[in-house]
Parts: C-alpha cells; sequence; structure tokens
C-alpha cells in the first residue's frame, strides 16, 4: 500500500539511526533530499545509535517514546525511517506512535510513482508498489481475517479476505510483466537495428541528481527535463549524436541509482536497464563536489552488478567542478585511454574532453568490431546479418 501524493505542507518527524554502517551524516542529508523531493516537510529530526535493529520496533523502546513525543510537540503527520522496515517492525511503531510510517523503500517508491510519466514508466512502478504490498498484507487487520464463501454445494469455509488480496495482485503482476515484457521485447528490436547499422551506443548511469540529465541535454541538446531534484528521470531518453571521426553515436540518459535501492525497483524497471546492460559504453556521472563521491560511485557499481553490467567499460565523468573547484581536462590510465573526465555540464567547462573521450572509445570499439569481422567468413557475416 502506497502512500498517497501529499501536500507540501503535512509535516514528518524523521528518524537516523547510526546502526555503524559508512556514511551516516551523508546518509541523513539524502534522507532530507528524498522527504523533500516526496512533497513532505520535515519539522524534527531523531538521530540515535544501536548495534543491530529492535525485532519488533527497529528502535529500542527508549528511542520509540521519543519518537512519539517528538510527533506530538510538532503535530506532525508522518513517521519517515531512514531504514528498511519489516512489515511487523512497521504495524508495531505505528501503533507506538499513533500516526502512518513511512520506510525508505515506501518513500522512494512514492517518489517513483510521483515522477512517472510515460506509459512504460507508470507500468514500471505500479510493478514494484504491487510486489512491495504483497509483504505487506499481514497487518492484523480484521477485515482482512473475514472469510468469503461459506458451505456452498462445494462445501468448505471459502476465501478469506487475504488469500483474496493476494490472489488479485498476483493476477495484476502477471499483467503488468507481460505488458513489460512486450516493451523489452521491442527494445530488443531497436537494439537489433542499431547493432545493424553499427551505432556505437552509450548509456548514462550514475547517482541520482549528479547531473545526468544536464549532461545529456548538453551533448544530444535534447531539451529532456533536468531538475535539482532527486529521480527527476525516470524514463530512458535515446538520442543520436555526431562526432567527427565516430559518426553517429547512440546516447541513452538512464534513471538513477541510489544507496540501498529497493530490489523492487531493480525487477519493476528491468526493461528500462537493459539499455545498460547491452550498452558499449557506460559514461558514470559522478557529481565531484559531493563529499560522499566515492561511496557514491560504488553504490552504483554494486548496482551494476546485480543487473549484470558491471564487465562493460566505463568512463568517469566528474561533474559539476564549477562547485567542486576542480579545473577541467582528463586523466589517461595505464594503456593511455582517457578513463576519466573533469567537466561542468552547467557550464560546458572540459565537455569538450568528453567528446574526444567519445571518439577515442568509439573508434577503439570500431577497430576491435573490424579485426572480430575479417576473422568471419564473408557468408557468415552476410547470413548474420540478414
Amino acid at each position: 500500500m502506497m502512500v498517497e501524493r501529499r501536500p507540501e505542507s503535512i509535516a514528518a518527524v524523521l528518524v537516523g539511526l547510526d546502526l555503524g554502517a559508512r556514511g551516516y551524516a551523508e546518509s541523513l542529508e539524502e534522507l532530507r533530499l528524498l522527504v523533500a523531493s516526496a512533497g513532505i516537510r520535515a519539522c524534527a529530526l531523531v538521530r540515535g545509535r544501536r548495534d543491530r535493529p529492535d525485532p519488533a520496533h527497529f528502535a529500542g523502546s527508549g528511542k520509540v517514546e521519543e519518537i512519539r513525543q517528538a510527533v506530538r510537540e510538532q503535530n506532525a503527520s508522518l513517521a519517515v525511517f531512514n531504514h528498511m522496515l519489516s512489515p511487523v517492525q512497521e504495524r508495531n511503531l505505528q501503533n507506538a506512535l499513533g500516526c502512518p510510517v513511512v520506510d525508505r523503500t515506501r518513500l522512494i517508491l512514492d517518489i517513483f510513482a510521483q515522477r512517472a510519466k510515460s506509459h512504460e514508466g507508470k507500468l514500471q512502478v505500479e510493478l514494484a508498489q504491487l510486489e512491495h504490498a504483497a509483504t505487506r498484507l499481514v497487518r492484523g487487520w480484521t477485515h482482512l481475517e473475514r472469510q468469503r464463501g461459506g458451505r456452498g454445494f462445494l462445501g468448505g469455509m471459502g476465501e478469506t479476505q487475504l488469500e483474496i488480496d493476494r490472489r488479485l495482485i498476483a493476477d495484476r503482476v502477471k499483467v503488468l510483466k507481460d505488458k513489460l515484457g512486450r516493451l523489452r521485447r521491442q527494445r530488443g528490436i531497436q537494439r537489433r537495428a542499431r547493432a545493424r547499422g553499427r551505432v556505437f551506443s552509450v548509456s548514462l548511469v550514475g547517482y541520482t541528481n549528479a547531473g545526468k540529465s544536464t549532461l545529456f541535454n548538453t551533448l544530444t541538446h535534447a531539451g529532456a527535463l533536468a531538475a535539482d531534484r532527486l529521480f527527476d528521470t525516470l524514463d530512458t531518453t535515446t538520442r543520436r549524436l555526431y562526432l567527427p571521426d565516430a559518426g553517429n553515436i547512440a546516447i541513452s540518459d538512464t534513471v538513477g541509482f541510489i544507496r540501498d535501492l529497493p530490489h523492487a525497483l531493480v525487477a519493476a524497471f528491468q526493461a528500462t536497464l537493459e539499455e545498460t546492460v547491452h550498452a558499449d559504453l557506460l559514461l558514470h556521472v559522478t557529481d565531484s563536489s559531493s563529499d560522499a563521491r566515492e561511496a557514491q560511485v560504488e553504490d552504483v557499481n554494486k548496482v551494476l552488478a546485480e543487473i549484470g553490467a558491471s564487465s562493460i567499460p566505463q568512463i568517469q565523468a566528474w561533474n559539476k567542478i564549477d562547485r567542486s573547484g576542480l579545473r577541467p581536462g582528463v586523466d589517461r590510465n595505464e594503456y593511455d585511454r582517457i578513463c576519466r573526465v573533469r567537466l561542468s555540464a552547467k557550464t560546458g567547462d572540459g565537455v569538450d574532453g568528453l567528446r574526444r573521450a567519445l571518439i577515442e572509445a568509439a573508434a577503439s570499439r570500431s577497430s576491435l568490431a573490424g579485426s572480430r569481422d575479417s576473422e568471419v567468413p564473408r557468408e557468415l557475416r552476410q547470413a548474420a546479418e540478414a
């Protein structure tokens, strides 16, 4: 069950516990950005430290009482946890606090639901919502314990409301997966057409709000929506870019990643993320002004490994040098190939270096493909292209 879209005036108490993981301060700042992106006003922040989550309430009894007092004093309508809560913990917290409780997964799902604009994006978000809701059906609500049916001519007690809900969700999930499967096949046809035309494909990946869409617009003049907020881009947009000595290349702007991205979203957006899996090159956009940039790079690479894209070559694009004070330029690896570009998509500084890097990568791919083709008999190449 998802949180409905809320007016900006609703107040929420934020809860973030330090469980000993890295980046605690950055995680709290990210929570504030997520809450603002969802249209919620943060009125208080409750911190704490635990060695491990409490099985019943996630937080200890004293901390739960502190959260309850903050909710009462601030007249808050919501408590937002910067953690993934189990169904039991969520239910117990709502009973103890006397207000709805939203965990990190539901918060991100809510933002995705607000941002989805295309037909495919809405299907993917609905699928993620339903798969998350399926784990939240056992709540102790009395209407879920009622039974329908009775002693008909088949006998038996009939279906419980809980069983009906599960069946309806399962049926809808199957319909959504079938629709997304058809869209996935359409994408496959488009990719094969690009492959036959030997179009070099580049996917922009990176942490959410790293500036991917701004860089995409700078390179392609696509006019894609770009705003300073989390998860502004959900739908993959692909444009052609002509570069001297490289010809046409296809550049795709994809959904941003984030720490602890819900698995339901990764699964639901598999069709969109396939553009990343099948790319010739990943342009990994990083906010160079962020103190957590190294951790963000690691989080993105973790998701790339999860979707099977970890072996695709990458070029690092350190964006926002106008904020970080870095100078524009390129860094090369031990093979004398550009591996990192320092640039500002907003001002355009360093973008020429990125174009050189793309030309170099496209030329390298073409020479490799040419050498492979030369090893294949002409008859087999013609049959494969047919």
